[in-house]
């Protein structure tokens, strides 16, 4: 997002856990997740398929042998379970499920494995970005909060039965104004859910709105004029027997709604001594706790790796111009206070821990951090260390 515009509108998308990508996401860290827990020290590079009663799962792993095929098979089924999908396109009992897993390349492991006199390097190349702003109280950018938290809020009453005529698929998109760089209202909103063939466009419009409500701040509904949902008027068939589902192929709602950068790497599916999701991980802990600190309105943060390297080759901070002090100092004291190594950031944020599952529907980013680990990356630990190094 251009920083100098100050008048403008913003649109960001979110889509449900019974999204078919989402599904995969899913999936796919379940399965990291199932062999964390047996062994913390695992690496599992997974991506599933899911289109119509089919599930294909494809990879490299390098953990527990006491982990067979089988009990893949049972995670799989199990997150499809736990979504909902009991349809006859689409059931968790009854799908086709493939496995094609093989052990992981022994040149990469040569890379990343630690020696006697070698620190763990990183597990690719690759670029990463990590963003916060103080448009909302996650200090996340407020549209893609927004549209996340549409589908979460309809999510838990589906689930608690509360919505039975709601089905598992659904999207969200929410476009807001801003005014002076601020987000003031919505002006367009749209959702689509999958739904009972019993109910019509309208039946879903009453039963999606007050959900809209919920999630947006008092009096920023847009015009009902520009409130859409279902445009099509109709969806029933949905899920992966509706569309093929991939894992990894929502990265902008996974990250940040498309306000910041995205280094191009997904996150589900990968152990944490992937960068693509540890250092995506540190580099949004580190620009959060910049803000909350109070040095700044937006931080974008972008890390460089080379496979086999520990150390970043390159960390660049910007605050687009809303640092409240001078900021030319602000690469030096992070190093200061944090390491970059993929040792150092699993450690740092202990990310070696079965925590993966959840991340995989409604954002990696904006969510509350658990005492259990989940969401660690949005810790605020730093914000009184920063204010000390500034003197604020």
């Amino acid at each position: 997002m251009d920083s100098n515009l100050k008048n403008f509108s913003f649109t960001s998308e979110s889509v449900g856990e019974g999204h078919p990508d989402k599904v995969c996401d899913r999936i796919s860290d379940s399965i990291v997740d199932l062999f964390l827990k047996e062994d913390p020290h695992s690496r599992v590079a997974v991506e599933a398929l899911a289109t119509t009663n089919r599930i294909v799962i494809g990879g490299e792993i390098r953990g527990p042998s006491t982990i067979t095929p089988k009990e893949m098979e049972a995670t799989a089924r199990d997150a499809v379970r736990e979504i909902g999908y009991a349809q006859k396109g689409f059931h968790w009992q009854w799908a086709d499920v493939q496995i094609y897993i093989h052990a992981q390349s022994s040149d990469i492991a040569m890379g990343v494995d630690a020696g006697e006199d070698k620190e763990e390097g990183a597990g690719d190349q690759g670029i990463m970005f990590g963003y916060a702003c103080n448009e909302t109280s996650s200090l996340m950018p407020a549209p893609i909060s927004f549209a996340h938290n549409i589908l979460r809020f309809i999510s838990e009453d589906r689930h608690a039965g509360k919505l039975p005529l709601l089905g598992q698929d659904a999207k969200s998109q929410v476009t807001l104004e801003y005014v002076d760089g601020m987000p003031v209202r919505a002006s367009r909103i749209v959702v689509s859910t999958q739904h009972d063939e019993k109910i019509d466009q309208q039946e879903v419009k009453a039963l999606v709105r007050p959900y809209v409500m919920k999630a947006l701040p008092e009096g920023w509904m847009c015009d009902e004029e520009f409130f859409y949902v279902n445009p099509t008027g109709r969806f029933v068939i949905g899920g992966p027997d509706g569309d093929t589902g991939l894992t990894g192929r929502k990265i902008i709602v996974d990250t940040y709604g498309g306000s910041a950068p995205h280094g191009g790497g997904a996150f589900s599916g990968k152990d944490p001594t992937k960068v693509d999701r540890s250092a995506a991980y540190m580099a949004r802990y580190v620009a959060k706790n910049i803000v909350a600190a109070g040095i700044c309105d937006r931080c974008t943060i972008q890390l460089s790796y080379a496979i086999g390297i520990s150390e970043p080759l390159s960390i660049f901070i910007s605050t687009h111009d809303t640092n409240k002090i001078d900021d030319s100092k602000l690469v030096d004291i992070v190093r200061e206070l944090v390491r970059f190594s993929p040792r150092s950031i699993r450690k740092h944020l202990g990310l070696n821990h079965p925590i993966y599952k959840k991340t995989s529907s409604f954002g990696h980013f904006g969510r509350d951090p658990e005492d259990d680990g989940h969401f660690s990356w949005e810790r605020l630990d730093l914000v009184a260390e920063l204010k000390r190094a500034y003197n604020l």
